[in-house]
């Protein structure tokens, strides 16, 4: 590690501890040939997750986006952000495990209805019938159909 100092490269650590929110680990270090200290902070790296979109473009995953169009669905409905930042924090989790790369935008959707759907129907349906591109009242009908025949069973 180069000294912001000196710009010596040799250093030592001198204490190592995980910051309060446990995603990196905070290090004191020394250095060899000035002797003043400095901080470091140590990450892991990840890969990227992209989205393979419909029209088969291909973008970086963008967890703001995502909750964005959650908050949409959501307005004027009683979903904390709180809630939704859960939401979207199960999302990303799900695909950082699955150990893809890749997803599509159509996996990457199902899996939002799937969480709206257990925090607020109407923002489900909401989403849906833009996610789903309903083309009139009879397709958005199917859907609020299929949502009571679970909800009765």
């Amino acid at each position: 590690m180069k000294c912001p100092f000196c710009g010596g490269f040799d250093s030592k650590v001198v204490d190592s501890r995980p910051t309060e929110d446990g995603e990196r680990i905070r290090r004191r270090r020394e250095c060899i040939n000035c002797g003043k200290r400095f901080t470091t902070f140590e990450v892991v790296e990840t890969t990227p997750i992209m989205v393979k979109k419909k029209d088969g473009s291909i973008q970086a995953f963008n967890r703001d986006k995502l909750l964005n169009g959650m908050i949409k669905s959501c307005e004027k409905r009683q979903v904390s952000i709180q809630d939704l930042e859960k939401a979207v924090d199960r999302i990303e989790y799900k695909i950082v495990n699955s150990l893809k790369s890749e997803i599509s935008s159509v996996e990457l959707g199902e899996m939002v209805m799937d969480e709206l759907k257990k925090l607020d129907e109407v923002a489900y349906v909401r989403f849906a019938s833009v996610y789903r591109q309903f083309s009139d009242v009879n397709t958005f009908f199917e859907e609020l159909s299929e949502l009571l025949k679970k909800k009765n069973n």
